[in-house]
């Protein structure tokens, strides 16, 4: 399959993660790694994109400088009916774009919603934030974005 969408060519981690998601039978462009998501965002291949509520990146942290579009909102995480409208706002629907959320489950979600919207290269980052909750009822033990060691501040 070529890698180009609409005239835009993907770097090859994001070629491989489409591949393995098409042969998973994912409804969206496929995943990447925190790490990935870092170096793609820093050299502007991709635009990566919080989708967490406004209280969880106030309270456990944030990447500085990216853009926020949360996929739910408040304390009880009630789905955002304008989420669609606000990422269209933020990046164009044939961009590489990445999504990120707490444990890698919601941006999941955020992704298969933007696919289905027509965004042609929405990626979700893999492990989240946080990452899962572990034997101890813990994150960020085991896996995710601050566990990775990637950069990330506190209000």
């Amino acid at each position: 399959m070529s890698a180009v969408l609409n005239e835009i060519r993907l770097p090859p981690v994001l070629e491989t993660a489409r591949a393995a998601a098409q042969a998973a039978g994912l409804p969206y462009a496929g995943s990447v790694t925190p790490a990935d998501a870092w170096a793609l965002a820093q050299v502007g291949l991709a635009t990566l994109i919080d989708v967490r509520s406004t209280e969880e990146r106030k309270f456990v942290g944030h990447v500085p400088g990216i853009a926020h579009v949360a996929w739910a909102t408040g304390t009880s995480l009630t789905r955002n009916p304008r989420f669609v409208r606000e990422l269209e706002a933020k990046v164009r629907k044939d961009e590489a774009v990445l999504l990120l959320c707490r444990s890698g489950k919601r941006s999941a979600l955020a992704a298969e919603a933007a696919a289905r919207a027509g965004f042609t290269a929405v990626f979700n980052v893999l492990e989240g934030f946080e990452g899962e909750i572990d034997e101890r009822h813990q994150r960020g033990q085991s896996g995710g974005w601050r566990f990775h060691g990637l950069p990330w501040v506190q209000d």
